[in-house]
């Protein structure tokens, strides 16, 4: 019986924090129509920014300034969301296919540079030498893990309610109009560039949030985190549960994961020895098989966007 809470502990803490990833892609996607298809770079650059600032020294990379908890966390947000200005910058006026391409080669770039540059964050070998916060205190059992579970889903349901409002808001109508006619909103005297780019960066510090959360849960990040496939994954989530919904978001990351690891352990249980070599893979086809069928069945996921009417004088 333990055994299984902590199982049902530890996936519910991963699927919160893919969950928090999710809600940054739909204000980038679902509200904004920015196609971001290096969502792990941003991700990764919260996680190594974390470990970085709050790791202990290391001889062999640059970083370990041991900072609190919540300030290193508070600078993988920073550096995400520096990583997502200097992109949107070079990237933001780009449409659909192109910005995909371009932000997926941000992050195959990303990933190469974490693999390769040892001196900068470990190189192959991961960031280690991370404190998980309150260790001293709560030790390395179930109990700890169920208080950053906590902190976790307060974590989420915060971002949550804020891009709720943030949506909800004027700001969050404009985003909406933009995706819907760019040029119909420059006509009204709006600037659709720095906008998006504005939607861009916000969407990637809440991705960068998620990072940090991740690196501290299992106090290591290496290249095998921000591999390409946890962007297919995330765009599973939020195509699976309704892009412009932040309800879907959430619905779809909780989902796609009990997906990925089910999968996963019945491959590893009942599928013969000769197939569990490829695990992996089928799992990688699988997702495709999700992301297809979904986009040919129901293409606006499983909850909808929810179109707010503006009240009488509101602009």
């Amino acid at each position: 019986m333990i055994g299984f809470l902590s199982y049902l502990v530890f996936f519910t803490t991963i699927a919160s924090i893919l969950a928090i990833a999710a809600l940054g892609l739909n204000l980038q996607w679902g509200n904004t129509g920015l196609f971001n298809g290096g969502v792990v770079a941003f991700f990764g650059a919260g996680a190594y920014g974390t470990l970085l600032l709050g790791g202990a020294p290391q001889s062999d990379h640059i970083g370990g300034f041991d900072l609190l908890y919540p300030i290193a966390l508070l600078g993988g947000m920073i550096v995400a969301g520096l990583l997502a200005w200097i992109v949107g910058i070079l990237t933001i006026r780009l449409r659909h296919d192109y910005l995909a391409i371009s932000t997926f080669g941000v992050a195959v770039a990303f990933e190469n540079l974490m693999r390769n540059a040892q001196w900068l964050a470990g190189g192959a070998k991961g960031l280690r030498g991370f404190e998980r916060p309150l260790r001293e205190f709560l030790g390395d059992g179930f109990l700890y893990n169920v208080s950053f579970l906590i902190i976790v889903l307060f974590i989420l349901l915060s971002v949550y309610f804020f891009l709720e409002l943030l949506v909800s808001s004027p700001f969050g109508r404009l985003l909406r109009a933009i995706r819907e006619d760019e040029y119909a909103a420059r006509s009204l005297g709006k600037n659709p560039t720095n906008i998006r780019l504005t939607a861009f960066v916000v969407g990637s510090i809440v991705m960068g949030l998620a990072g940090g959360l991740y690196g501290a849960f299992y106090a290591f990040v290496s290249p095998q985190d921000i591999l390409p496939m946890l962007t297919f994954q995330i765009w599973a989530m939020l195509i699976v549960g309704g892009a412009g919904n932040n309800k879907g978001a959430i619905f779809g990351a909780f989902l796609i994961w009990a997906a990925w690891t089910s999968s996963g352990w019945l491959l590893s249980r009942f599928a013969p020895i000769e197939t569990q070599l490829y695990t992996g893979s089928i799992q990688y086809v699988l997702i495709g098989v999700v992301i297809v069928t979904m986009l040919l069945w129901r293409p606006q996921g499983l909850f909808p966007e929810r179109l707010v009417i503006s009240q009488p004088g509101e602009r």
